[in-house]
């Protein structure tokens, strides 16, 4: 059976539950350690807009995590600062947002403006 085409943003119970349990989680970490803590946050709140909000091919969200992950170890291992580590990550977000939203097959906020014959052929998150 075809999920119906349904673009814009999108909330469910379980995203509900999934924000929940990661606000709980950045503020548990943050006592323990902040940039941790702030990377937790960081990332469940990009997944979230990249899910909800700008609707993200999974290609584009794996080179976002691919990024996070190369950097972030990076700063594990002292080798870089978690200042850069989230800077140059809400950079790539900002860009392959955009490049998502240029995509013919854009369907999130704002998809009638900005690609009003949008197809329908990806795989959603």
């Amino acid at each position: 059976m075809e999920r119906a085409f349904s673009p814009g943003f999108r909330l469910s119970a379980f995203d509900c539950v999934v924000l929940i349990v990661g606000a709980v989680l950045t503020v548990a970490v943050s006592a323990i350690r902040l940039p941790i803590g702030f990377a937790v946050g960081f990332v469940v709140l990009h997944f979230f807009v990249f899910c909800n909000i700008v609707r993200m091919s999974r290609k584009l969200e794996l080179i976002w995590t691919a990024l996070f992950i190369i950097l972030a170890a990076g700063a594990v291992a002292q080798l870089i600062s978690w200042t850069f580590v989230f800077g140059l990550s809400l950079a790539g977000s900002t860009f392959l947002a955009i490049m998502e939203m240029r995509g013919i097959s854009y369907h999130g906020v704002g998809w009638r403006r900005i690609n009003p014959s949008g197809r329908r052929n990806r795989i959603e998150c």
